[in-house]
């Protein structure tokens, strides 16, 4: 692995921050170079959130990411328009189908539709949408381990939302199924 750039954005409340949060973390419990940078818009719940994550196996001069994201996560149409030229070519471009009908414009990345609300319904909780298009690119990047980003889990919400690892697990596994070849 060289280095990772991703953009991960949508609405606040759909959990975009912890989803780069989650990552972070496990890109630290794997002694890996991290960074983390969020960016909420004027709203709170319902405004718009993104955050900008690099995982490296070698310094990070700066935290931002301009033209040169080599994945964007996006949750909502949005998103999409914002972050889509963002990425460089030969990156990777993952879309919640769920709430986006609109495909990808560039025929330079690789675009992935995950349909995270429905998976996310289907396992029986809409909060874990966020999860299941983590599970996704951790299945197309190798990134960090899954085991990961469960012991990140444990750190970020603490002990009192262990009981919620296994729904959440079941969602990073079932975002990994959605992109398997």
């Amino acid at each position: 692995m060289a280095t990772e750039k991703i953009i991960m954005a949508g609405f606040g409340g759909q959990g975009v921050m912890s989803m780069g949060q989650l990552l972070t973390y496990s890109g630290m419990l794997e002694n890996k170079h991290v960074s983390w940078l969020p960016s909420y818009g004027p709203e709170m719940r319902g405004g718009t959130a993104n955050c900008s994550v690099i995982v490296s196996d070698n310094l990070i001069g700066s935290p931002i990411i301009t033209d040169d994201a080599t994945t964007a996560l996006v949750m909502n149409l949005p998103s999409l328009v914002k972050f889509e030229n963002n990425i460089k070519s030969g990156g990777k471009l993952l879309i919640n189908s769920s709430l986006i009908e609109k495909k990808a414009e560039r025929d330079d990345v690789d675009a992935y539709y995950v349909p995270a609300n429905e998976i996310a319904n289907e396992i029986g909780n809409s909060r874990v949408a966020n999860m299941v298009m983590l599970g996704a690119y951790l299945e197309l990047t190798k990134l960090v381990s899954v085991d990961s980003v469960i012991e990140a889990f444990k750190k970020v919400y603490g002990a009192g939302k262990e009981h919620l690892i296994p729904l959440n697990k079941d969602a990073l596994e079932r975002g990994a199924t959605a992109v398997r070849g």
